[in-house]
């Protein structure tokens, strides 16, 4: 079973957000709970774990902002 990755809502006037960096290279297995990337939104950083064990398949790139929902990712 696969589990989206998408962008998390992290505070209640957060509309968008930027990955900074992925943490975990495409292809690459994940444990659940394991830091993925790290997201900035107004000025904070967070590192955000992942939903699920499996491999990561990114649809994002680093450096690029995205809305807040938008799925960047899938863990199978």
């Amino acid at each position: 079973m696969s589990s989206p990755i998408t962008i998390p809502k992290l505070g209640w006037t957060m509309e968008e957000g930027v990955i900074t960096e992925w943490l975990v290279g495409d292809g690459e297995q994940v444990a659940e709970g394991e830091p993925l990337y790290i997201l900035e939104s107004d000025k904070v950083e967070n590192e955000v774990a992942a939903p699920a064990s499996g491999v990561l398949r990114r649809s994002a790139e680093a450096g690029e902002s995205y809305p807040v929902g938008t799925q960047i990712g899938i863990i199978e």
